[in-house]
């Protein structure tokens, strides 16, 4: 809930007391993957409304 609510994952090994950030990373690796979804499927809303909208010129962009 900590990470879905934007706290860092420092802050929650931490809190958890884990010794080392890959122990927390592994235990909520499926929270991470659903934010990192949701944050690509609010960047297409975002990027799609831009298309509709006249007075913003489409930017198009390579990602390697």
């Amino acid at each position: 809930m900590l990470l879905e609510q934007g706290v860092d994952l420092v802050v929650i090994k931490e809190l958890l007391g884990h010794t080392h950030i890959g122990v927390t990373a592994g235990v909520y690796a499926h929270v991470r993957l659903r934010l990192q979804r949701q944050a690509i499927d609010t960047l297409g809303v975002v990027l799609a409304s831009t298309d509709d909208n006249p007075d913003n010129p489409s930017v198009t962009a390579v990602v390697r």
